[in-house]
């Protein structure tokens, strides 16, 4: 890319902060009117066909951009030459960044390690005995900073570098008792934000978050975690973006071990030792060996080509997600057609996108 100006910069945070614009619909409009300050005078009669729309006022991002710097974070926007190419393959990859430290350490070799918050001390200690000696092989150890497996394998790989993904601002510590360890890991790692500085780790943030974690690594091991925990939200989202997904096996008696049983049983790696990793990683040429993954359609991307006229697909939506490439099949409708559709939907709050390119109607 060309250098950012300022102006364009400053527009691009301005965008994505706007109502309703997530990461596919700031890439259509990108793709369609060339610039995000291009982008921002369309907005208001693009999305206001239904109701009015307001997009981000000039303050409050800027407010935003001070707190950054406060903060002593920088932006990283999609197509910077610093992003993480892993990444940038995600369909639904995040726009625009914040981050304290190395950016370049997203370039190396990347193995995602996660696991419980209320793990058990076996499985802490194996959480460091992984992240170390991952991190002595030479791979950057990427965790989400919770308590538990995560704070373990940061401790652990910090000497070899490690990313810390936090579901809030880049200035808001969580949990409070890991806050030197989220300033060591930005002194001498990575620690990237998706949401604004000041922005709380709410619920709803913790699985964007997670997208991430699985997003920058070419594999995600899971070390313990129950059957409904956040890594395997993580590990499922792996598996979904084509890479690695492995767990550690524990008793069928431990309850905090059921959940690497589960996805060992739907196909994801059994390994026991940081060399089995780096076997299947070395080798990594973007078919993974695990076979874990949920069922998903086709989906051919989301072209930046968006037609002028709306295709009618309101009546073939419900609150359960269907893939785009069905829509346009049953509307019998052109893609850019459809795309404009669901980027209207989208920006008047009546449509949610989920992974793997499929849409439903907002509840």
């Amino acid at each position: 890319m060309t250098a950012l100006g300022q102006d364009e910069a400053f527009a691009r945070i301005r965008l994505l902060r706007s109502p309703n614009v997530g990461p596919v619909s700031y890439r259509q409009l990108l793709g369609r009117f060339g610039s995000a300050v291009a982008a921002l005078e369309a907005l208001p009669d693009l999305a206001g066909r239904s109701k009015p729309y307001r997009v981000a006022p000039e303050a409050r991002v800027a407010d935003e951009v001070a707190a950054v710097r406060r903060a002593g974070a920088r932006y990283l926007f999609h197509d910077a030459p610093d992003y993480p190419a892993l990444l940038a393959t995600l369909d639904a990859a995040p726009p625009i960044l914040t981050y304290r430290g190395d950016a370049a350490l997203a370039a190396k070799p990347c193995v995602a390690i996660v696991g419980a918050r209320n793990a058990s001390a076996a499985a802490v200690k194996l959480a460091r005995q992984f992240a170390g000696d991952l991190a002595e092989a030479g791979f950057v150890v990427v965790s989400g900073l919770a308590r538990g497996i995560d704070g373990a394998a940061h401790q652990a790989a910090l000497a070899g570098g490690t990313i810390g993904v936090i579901a809030s601002g880049i200035d808001v510590t969580y949990p409070p008792e890991h806050a030197d360890l989220q300033e060591e890991v930005a002194r001498h790692g990575l620690l990237l934000a998706e949401q604004p500085p000041g922005t709380d780790p709410l619920a709803r943030h913790f699985p964007s978050r997670n997208r991430i974690i699985a997003g920058l690594a070419a594999g995600t091991l899971v070390v313990e975690a129950a059957p409904k925990s956040g890594s395997l939200i993580t590990a499922r989202l792996a598996g979904e973006a084509g890479r690695e997904v492995m767990a550690v096996p524990g008793s069928p008696l431990e309850p905090r071990s059921q959940g690497c049983n589960l996805l060992i049983r739907e196909g994801a790696v059994l390994v026991q030792s940081a060399e089995d990793v780096i076997e299947l990683l070395s080798s990594f040429d973007g078919t993974p060996r695990s076979h874990f993954r949920e069922a998903a359609a086709e989906f051919a991307g989301v072209p930046d080509d968006l037609g002028d006229t709306p295709a009618d697909v309101v009546g073939l939506l419900t609150l359960a997600p269907v893939a785009v490439d069905e829509l346009i099949r049953q509307s019998g409708e052109s893609a850019a057609a459809v795309q404009l559709a669901l980027l209207e939907l989208e920006l008047s709050g009546r449509l949610v996108r989920h992974a793997a390119g499929r849409v439903s109607l907002a509840a």
